[in-house]
């Protein structure tokens, strides 16, 4: 029996075990939707913007480490969905995006509602077809889950012309597909295994450095039985949190930018560093020629372009992390070499002299709400069990820093691209994922306005998300800087006019509830974290003033970090250490 190709790319998705369906309808896309409407195998949800079914999409690949499915229409369509698209690129998240297109007549013709789908997202994707002929269509899609999936993972769009939607073909679907241009590796070089470990056990201050790699590859337990093997620090990007677990003492805090003084110190004085899944990106390294001077650079990643990109490897490892840290085990359990039991004890009490300096530390008597207590409070009434969205901007940096993640997966933020709005969308799809379970999207005054209008989206779904709004009425990190950088001429960074967030939130038929004395912080997160059936908003009014520390400023090591002003040490002082 043949099939027209809306209904071979609907059947398609079923077969691939697609659940759910994140998109927005459109002209070009109307057979694709009836074909949708006359099933009941995949589900669709309907946003109420492409950048929100996208970012949705992403949110549900990120917690459930399945492949996100969006369905746009062409022209707007397709363009709304690059920023989502550009987000999990950045991120290495596996995104099917299928974008309808003017039927293939009419292409280059500036149709009504054309835009060259393929040319546009060609730099933010892993890969993009555009299907010149139904009987292309099922191998197309197969080829696109796989691609998506596999190796380092990222987004795949489908450009799908109308006309194509309306022809007719016999419906076969691979079980399985291979691409002669496309071989990612997986199996590590074992030599460079054995040099790595060689080098590792030899180490006199040793730390571990892992990133997003790790929940993606789903070994986060084997990257636990590595560190514990072995004794050393552990530190995570902001993408690897979770990872390791947060509360473990082997855990030095998060890296970067705004990581912690230990992680920071521990990573300029290291003699010997193992990278895995991670990619030195420039909110890590500071400055790359006071990046970790005295070490000797071990790199594990599955993409061989990302080794040696920024940081120079002594010993690069190509493969997926998952198998290399099988290898490293079994070689470390094998080998007579032990690490230096009286070198790794000096080391951890220097490291331990440097948390003593207690960076995360904050004003708790404040009588105004501070956003890192609502974040403190957040871990504690959901016991650290919460998946937690957050948007970009401080109180992304407070979220990472104050609530503790000790199981990977759970954290889920737009860290490369670094895409304001993509919260509330993405904990749409995480909550989708896990219906049972309880979803809060850390989020501010400013980010949660770009894409506020899913909250109709959760409406209709009965999606009982709790929003976080840490409100201090400015753009809270542009704020920062402009202190910081800028003499604090605060240029269009305070947001004047904004709205009543509690009864927007209400008139989208949720319940908003507004905070203003740090005494009722707690009260307000169990009464929403205690109703299962309702959205909740929370609008904590938190100190204006509030900074992020520690910062490392651009051009700056990891030695030269910004503190806090609580801090009793001084720059000179901090420097010297």
């Amino acid at each position: 029996m043949e099939l027209t190709g809306a209904e071979i790319l609907v059947k398609a998705l079923a077969d691939e075990g697609v659940e759910y369906l994140f998109g927005y309808p459109g002209g070009a896309a109307l057979h694709i939707y009836d074909a949708i409407y006359r099933q009941d195998a995949v589900k669709h949800i309907l946003a109420r913007h492409e950048q929100g079914a996208g970012h949705a999409a992403d949110g549900y690949a990120r917690s459930s480490g399945k492949p996100g499915v969006v369905l746009v229409t062409s022209g707007p369509g397709a363009t709304n969905v690059v920023t989502p698209v550009a987000t999990a690129h950045m991120d290495s998240i596996p995104l099917v995006v299928i974008t309808a297109q003017v039927p293939s007549h009419l292409i280059g013709d500036d149709a009504f509602q054309e835009v060259d789908s393929i040319g546009i997202t060609r730099p933010c994707v892993k890969h993009n077809f555009l299907v010149k002929d139904v009987r292309d269509l099922a191998t197309t899609i197969k080829k696109a889950f796989y691609v998506a999936t596999t190796g380092r993972p990222g987004p795949v769009v489908v450009d799908i012309p109308k006309d194509i939607t309306a022809d007719k073909t016999e419906y076969i679907y691979p079980k399985s597909i291979s691409m002669r241009s496309y071989q990612p590796v997986t199996e590590g070089h074992i030599g460079q295994i054995r040099k790595a470990v060689q080098v590792l056990l030899a180490a006199k201050r040793p730390i571990i450095y892992s990133g997003g790699g790790i929940i993606l590859s789903n070994c986060s337990e084997k990257l636990t039985e590595l560190v514990r093997l072995l004794a050393y620090p552990c530190t995570n990007t902001l993408m690897g949190l979770g990872a390791y677990p947060a509360d473990d003492p082997l855990f030095v805090g998060m890296l970067g930018m705004h990581g912690t003084y230990e992680a920071n110190l521990a990573m300029h004085e290291c003699d010997v560093m193992l990278c895995i899944g991670a990619r030195f990106d420039d909110r890590i390294t500071g400055d790359t020629d006071k990046f970790s001077p005295y070490a000797k650079i071990i790199h594990v990643d599955i993409d061989p372009s990302s080794i040696s990109k920024t940081i120079s490897a002594d010993i690069p490892v190509v493969g997926s992390a998952d198998v290399i840290l099988d290898e490293m085990i079994s070689l470390i359990k094998e080998a007579k070499t032990k690490p230096d039991a009286e070198a790794l004890k000096k080391w951890w009490q220097q490291i331990d002299g440097w948390r003593k300096i207690d960076c995360l530390d904050y004003d708790r008597e404040s009588e105004i709400i501070k956003p890192q207590f609502v974040v403190e409070k957040l871990y504690e009434v959901t016991h650290g069990d919460a998946f937690v969205t957050s948007d970009v901007g401080q109180h992304q940096m407070f979220a990472a820093q104050y609530y503790k993640f000790n199981k990977p997966r759970r954290w889920i933020n737009s860290g490369g691209l670094g895409t304001m709005g993509f919260g509330l969308p993405a904990a749409m799809g995480v909550q989708l994922a896990h219906p049972d379970a309880t979803v809060a999207c850390v989020t501010g005054e400013g980010s949660i306005q770009m894409c506020l209008q899913e909250l109709s989206t959760c409406k209709q779904y009965d999606l009982p998300l709790n929003i976080i709004c840490l409100n201090n009425r400015y753009l809270g990190m542009v704020r920062q800087w402009q202190e910081f950088f800028y003499d604090r001429r605060y240029s269009n960074s305070y947001m004047d006019a904004l709205p009543d967030l509690v009864k927007l939130a209400e008139g989208y038929g949720h319940i908003g509830i507004k905070i203003e004395k740090p005494a009722d912080v707690e009260g307000a997160l169990k009464e929403a974290l205690s109703d299962k059936s309702r959205l909740y908003f929370l609008d904590f009014i938190t100190d204006q003033t509030e900074n992020v520390y520690p910062m490392i400023a651009a051009g700056k090591g990891h030695h030269e970090m910004h503190l806090s002003p609580r801090n009793s040490r001084d720059d000179e002082e901090r420097e010297l250490a």
